[in-house]
């Protein structure tokens, strides 16, 4: 079977996706920044007539043309389109892949016939494209470097075994050689691929180097370049069409757990699981209804994911009947190691957990579901951080001093002692408190390198305080030096001496920060 190769090029693949979701008149460009300042990235036809090119300074293009309209260009999205096209122009090739950021080739060997011929097929891709808004240049011939030089210098088709006539014309630079290269070539006279072909190579290689007899014996025929196709990423979606609609719940729930169960095999067979699992229920009118989950914890157990999407099934509005379900794994992550099995009773502690954490998750939204965290601070203000609890993991919560901390902690409260360190009695939000046991002092210094206004009255002393009432308190007193009631003679500034805190010894120099279990 003779080969024969499709080039497919895409010189406004950039602008023109831009422009079918935004159109705009006139010129226009997108922009990528560069070093210190902004270059055109692509451009539409509009902006190529008035002089402007792909590489030019915005501020030289904004010179020549003042009008341009540009946005900013998104290299992540245009890469996305060329996949998205990849998978579309297989409908042409059993194998397609990529070449370059903007274009696409494609092994035709065998198909042409099936579309009336070369040129047919050539026009039929050429119309579809058309008519979804985007330029392309297509050409066809029997080796790689061929297809993709002629693409890119105005198109066609090459004949079997024509390969020297059909591309001869062409410049050098069509062998997609350095620019260097191409320049050094120009300079002794040596300008399109035909003034090349029919030259000894070895001296070709000495002068212009290895590159360039590559490139032409890859064009010419003269070695093997091959068309590898990038695998496909693996898809994880499953879909069922009923011969009669539903509209009960437990129809919907019994298709749904069809469905997962083709579903978590997808995924194991990659050893994948799910965080993001999307239910799309047509309905016999066309209309769609969505019933979206998310996962605490990546899984594959359809049991415990079809548990959470009984809320949001029992709310789907079935109309006339739904006769079609579609199940997709929107975000996937690989499955540790210790989440397979169903053994030993951490595993099943952790599963139980994060079980309750998708179905509270689902309901108020995952960033709210919090956990601490320690941080390292010795203020109890600072020593721990809330961190959304599906995105991060347990840990203890440990202090460099071995004291305890309360299991709730508030802004200070003013205590009113009448006397004692510890007091032996006291009064704290309208109640009076007497002293069983006393546990202390912890000296806590305020950290220097923030200025906290909560700490300007320096240093603490805590107790934890057990009272003959039953709550057990964490107090705090301020023993600053006598220095303390002249604060202009600290230097304070007057933020902090605005704080009123009282002077030393005086009967409102304790506090209530927290009570424990």
């Amino acid at each position: 079977m003779v080969r024969r190769l499709l080039s497919i090029w895409f010189p406004r693949l950039a602008s023109d996706t831009s422009l079918r979701t935004r159109p705009l008149e006139g010129p226009f460009a997108l922009t990528h920044r560069s070093g210190n300042s902004d270059h055109l990235h692509c451009l539409n036809p509009v902006a190529t007539a008035r002089g402007l090119s792909r590489g030019m300074a915005l501020a030289d293009a904004r010179a020549i043309c003042p009008d341009l309209a540009t946005r900013a260009a998104d290299l992540a999205r245009e890469a996305a389109v060329l996949a998205s096209l990849r998978r579309w122009a297989s409908r042409y090739a059993p194998m397609v892949a990529t070449d370059g950021v903007d274009g696409l080739m494609a092994d035709i060997s065998g198909v042409p016939h099936l579309f009336g011929g070369e040129a047919d097929l050539r026009g039929d891709l050429q119309a579809r494209l058309d008519r979804a808004g985007l330029h392309a240049a297509t050409a066809i011939a029997e080796t790689r470097g061929a297809a993709h030089a002629l693409a890119r210098h105005g198109g066609g088709i090459v004949a079997d075994g024509q390969l020297a006539v059909g591309i001869g014309h062409l410049p050098v630079t069509a062998l997609r050689v350095d620019h260097a290269t191409a320049e050094a070539l120009s300079r002794v006279g040596l300008a399109c691929i035909a003034d090349l072909a029919h030259l000894p190579r070895a001296p070709l290689a000495r002068r212009f180097g290895q590159g360039l007899v590559l490139r032409l014996d890859q064009a010419l025929g003269q070695r093997d370049e091959p068309v590898v196709a990038e695998p496909d990423a693996p898809h994880f979606g499953v879909r069922m069409t009923l011969p009669d609609p539903i509209g009960l719940q437990s129809d919907v729930m019994a298709g749904l757990a069809r469905l997962l169960d083709r579903l978590c095999a997808k995924l194991a067979a990659t050893h994948m699981a799910a965080r993001r699992v999307r239910l799309e229920l047509r309905r016999v009118d066309k209309g769609l209804v969505v019933v979206e989950i998310g996962l605490a914890r990546a899984m594959r157990d359809p049991i415990r994911i079809a548990a959470l999407f009984a809320k949001g099934v029992d709310e789907v509005d079935s109309g006339y009947g739904i006769d079609a379900l579609r199940l997709t794994a929107t975000v996937v992550e690989a499955l540790a190691p210790e989440q397979i099995g169903g053994g030993g009773s951490a595993i099943r502690h952790e599963d139980a957990l994060s079980d309750l954490l998708s179905s509270v998750g689902n309901r108020i939204g995952f960033d709210r579901v919090l956990r601490l965290l320690p941080a390292t601070s010795l203020i109890p203000e600072r020593s721990f951080l809330l961190a959304p609890a599906v995105y991060s993991e347990p840990e203890p919560m440990s202090h460099s001093s071995g004291s305890l901390r309360p299991i709730t902690l508030f802004p200070p409260e003013p205590a009113t002692v009448a006397s004692g360190t510890p007091p032996t009695s006291f009064r704290w939000r309208r109640m009076r408190f007497t002293t069983l046991r006393a546990t202390g002092p912890e000296r806590i210094t305020p950290e220097w390198w923030f200025d906290d206004p909560a700490w300007r009255s320096g240093l603490r002393d805590y107790w934890r305080i057990e009272t003959q009432e039953g709550p057990r308190l964490w107090l705090f007193v301020t023993p600053q030096a006598p220095g303390w009631s002249n604060p202009e003679a600290q230097g304070w500034p007057a933020s902090a001496r605005a704080q009123n805190w009282p002077a030393p010894g005086s009967a409102q120099n304790w506090y209530v920060q927290g009570e424990f279990a």
